[in-house]
């Protein structure tokens, strides 16, 4: 009989499957189609204090193994989000929900986080915070928070003053050295670190001759990833005392026992949830065969194995 279970800042997991924010909405539409209660947590879709439209399209491009994405934070708003999205999400979904927040100031980010908190109702709901600082700071000249240390160190630590839940940073790939910045808000108080987000990339049409996505330029994702998050989860997890949660490219259960071997507690499945909405439930049910075959009986054992 194998154990499942990990333990993600002090919380108990049946499983370190979780589907990566901007890929499983609010929850409620994939319980449709099957009982999510069998994943391990999931993120819910990037949150901001103000609603978003989001990027003019188009905003999406296929690429060989994965896709780019320039939604740009579509969302209702954090008050709509406690108001309407978390209600529907408590009559599906009966364990704690990772909120993901996301900003274009420290204050977007305090507030957001604050708002959501103090709401006794989504309070109860939620068992961490993943901060995404991959947002461009509006005050700071656009420069994404999570491309300089003391500006990832700034945001994680005012958000640290309103809130005692567990924090969890959610890190860009697109730096000189990720390990810098994962150092930087350990320090600032944060509980865990997610990595990696997206790659910067673009498409360019070749019958228009122009850039395929109205933004000119998007995240990628998808399998192709999967080698550089691997990579990334591995130093990082060498450079920090705190819980690391690998994402990138993850489509498979031998995928979830590579990124634990390198370092990752948990594991976030993204566009695999595109590709394939029952990925996440596929992969948790495929998890007790790879561990037998592997001769794994306990996920917490192999943590960082490794190294």
């Amino acid at each position: 009989m194998v154990n499942t279970k990990v333990d993600l800042c002090g919380i108990t997991l049946d499983n370190p499957v979780i589907p990566a924010s901007g890929t499983f909405g609010f929850g409620y539409e994939f319980a449709e189609i099957y009982d999510i209660n069998c994943l391990g947590t999931f993120s819910f879709k990037g949150t901001t204090l103000e609603g978003r439209f989001g990027n003019p399209t188009p905003r999406i491009a296929e690429c060989p193994d994965g896709m780019i994405n320039a939604v740009g934070l579509q969302n209702p708003g954090v008050d709509k989000v406690i108001a309407e999205e978390l209600p529907k999400l408590a009559k599906v979904f009966h364990k704690p929900v990772m909120a993901n927040v996301s900003g274009f100031s420290v204050d977007d980010y305090v507030e957001t986080v604050r708002r959501l908190d103090q709401d006794p109702a989504a309070n109860k709901q939620i068992g961490w915070f993943e901060i995404n600082i991959s947002c461009p700071n509006v005050h700071g000249g656009g420069m994404a928070f999570g491309m300089c240390a003391s500006s990832a160190e700034k945001v994680v630590s005012e958000v640290r003053k309103v809130v005692k839940k567990p924090l969890i940073v959610k890190l860009s790939p697109n730096v000189t050295d990720i390990t810098e910045i994962a150092r930087a808000v350990e320090a600032a108080g944060a509980d865990g670190v997610s990595l990696i987000n997206t790659l910067l990339g673009m498409r360019i049409d070749l019958r228009r001759k122009k850039p395929l996505l109205a933004n000119v330029t998007g995240g990628y994702s998808g399998a192709a990833v999967f080698p550089v998050a691997v990579r990334m989860v591995y130093q990082v997890s060498s450079a920090v005392k705190i819980p690391v949660v690998g994402i990138g490219g993850v489509s498979s259960a031998e995928n979830v026992i590579e990124m634990m071997l390198a370092g990752a507690t948990a594991v976030e499945v993204g566009a695999e949830n595109l590709r394939n909405p029952f990925a996440c439930r596929d992969i948790i049910r495929a998890l007790p065969e790879v561990m037998d075959r592997y001769q794994i009986t306990n996920l917490k054992d192999i943590i960082g194995g490794a190294h």
